[in-house]
Order: structure tokens, then sequence, then C-alpha cells
């Protein structure tokens, strides 16, 4: 049964912003330790924070404001050619950067917990599938995947890669450019897209999407049972690399307070649940992880 849990110091409980400086490792991880300890069994919830090290970009700063303007609305996808025609043409730069990642330090101590039994469920909001390629297997992905590709009209589905290579073939010059990645498989490219040429479904010609739940459109229900499923089961919640400020999210942290489960966060700045959380840990991800596993 979940213990009530009391931060050491009042510190931990502020905050942070720009001006704070993490919290050292070795500091972080023992509260966190004692959080885990006092509460065996936990429902994880991960965002952008875990892939930075990644080199996977994130979209908050550590204030929880946008770092740049708002990726790409679901309705704006389904209604507009020029904002498809833009979306692929960008992505041709930006996905390979998620595609070729590896999972970081992070992705593994998350995993190690799952293999210590420390773990009921770990619900992401990233959909770069690098919690399960570090070895998670309990893993519920709250956005999707952005390996996948699907019809919008027959549901025909497809590896990504194979619709970025049809895109190349048939946008040859588009292989000459280069722009900064930005997060989610986009990237800051602003050339002329009006003839970019679109692959469309090979079966019905509909639109073709990436299996993610773009901004505008809503989580499929099934998933957010199973994950509320697993925090009314769990001891606890323990938010890591999230800001929280996307509902889809931060619904978890109010079922938990709700349902009188403790709750702490790992990450670097502020979170929309600082008014709510049982510990707040403003520290380095990978570090803190790391020592908590060692003193666990």
């Amino acid at each position: 049964m979940s213990q009530p849990f009391t931060p050491r110091t009042s510190q931990a409980a502020e905050p942070p912003t720009q001006a704070i400086a993490p919290m050292p490792p070795e500091e972080a991880a023992a509260q966190l330790a004692e959080f885990i300890a006092q509460n065996p069994r936990l429902m994880v919830l991960t965002g952008a924070g875990v892939s930075t090290d990644s080199g996977i970009p994130d979209y908050r700063d550590e204030d929880g404001a946008w770092k740049r303007k708002q990726p790409v609305q679901h309705q704006d996808f389904m209604g507009s050619l020029d904002t498809r025609r833009r979306y692929w043409g960008r992505s041709l730069i930006g996905w390979p950067v998620i595609r070729h990642s590896k999972p970081n330090p992070a992705h593994h101590h998350l995993a190690e917990l799952e293999r210590r039994e420390s773990t009921e469920l770990l619900v992401t909001q990233n959909v770069d599938r690098l919690h399960q390629r570090a070895g998670s297997q309990r893993v519920v992905d709250l956005h999707g995947r952005a390996d996948q590709i699907r019809c919008m009209a027959c549901d025909y589905r497809c590896d990504r890669q194979l619709v970025h290579d049809q895109c190349f073939d048939l946008n040859p010059d588009f292989r000459k450019y280069r722009a900064t990645v930005a997060p989610d498989g986009d990237a800051d490219l602003e050339v002329d897209f009006s003839r970019f040429r679109i692959f469309d479904c090979p079966r019905c010609g509909g639109i073709l999407k990436p299996d993610v739940v773009f901004f505008g459109d809503n989580v499929p229900s099934a998933r957010v049972q199973t994950a509320l499923d697993a925090l009314r089961a769990s001891d606890g919640l323990l938010v890591v690399g999230s800001s929280l400020m996307v509902y889809s999210g931060f619904r978890f942290c109010r079922y938990a307070r709700e349902w009188g489960k403790p709750i702490a966060t790992l990450n670097l700045g502020r979170t929309r649940a600082d008014g709510m959380t049982d510990l707040k840990l403003h520290a380095r991800i990978g570090e803190t992880l790391s020592a908590a596993l060692a003193q666990l």
C-alpha cells in the first residue's frame, strides 16, 4: 500500500525557474529512491525530456513555454493540401533524426525499474519508441508511434520510411535541403512547397498520416482507460521529463490526486502539476535515475 511522502527539503517544493540550478543528482536520487521504496509499484509517465539526450528536441523551455511554433494541427493536416505538402516536405529532413536516434541512459534506467517489478505500467507521451528499444515491455504509447503510417480512409498501414522513400522519388530536388531539426520529425525548412508531390495511399488514394495524435486530435479512449486502470492499481505516479502542459498527460495527475495516489515529478523545470505533487525534483534525469537505482 502507498504511504504518505514528505519531501526532506523545502527547496524541492519550490517551483523551479531558469534561475534555479538543478538539484545535485545524489540529493535528488536519495529522495526519489525513498519515494520508490515507499510506493514500490508505480505508474510512470514520461515526456520529451526523457529523449532530449538521444538528440530529439523538445517543445518547451524550463518554464513550460513554447520554444517554437506549435506543431501541425490535426484539422489543418486533414483539411489542407498545402499543410500536408509542407508537413511531408519538412519531414524528409526531420524524420531521420528520430529514425536513427538511440535510447539514452534514462530509457535504460526506466527499463531496469520495470525489470525490478517497480512499475505497473509506463505511459509515454513520446512517439519515438525508444522505451521499447531500451527493453521496456509494459508500455502505452499515449500519442501513438511516429514510425508507422496509416491511411485515414481505409486504414492501410505501412512503415514510415516507405512513404519517405516514395516522397524522395517524387521530389528528388528535396534531397539537397538542410535545416534545423524540430520535435516529432519536423524541421525549420522554409521553401516553396507548392509543387511538392505527396505520396497518397496506394490502396485507395486516401490521405496518409503518421499514426500519432496530432494537436487538436483526441487520444484513443482505449489507451487512456488502460493507463487509468494501471494508475488505479499502482501505489503512486512518477512523472519523468514532462512539463505536463498538455492535458492528455496532466489528466493522470488529476486522477492520482483524486484517488489519493502520491505523485513525484522528475523534470528540469516547472510542471503544470507543481501545486499537487508530493515530491518535486528539479534535476537531471539520467543521472538521478542512475543514482536512485544504485540506492534501492
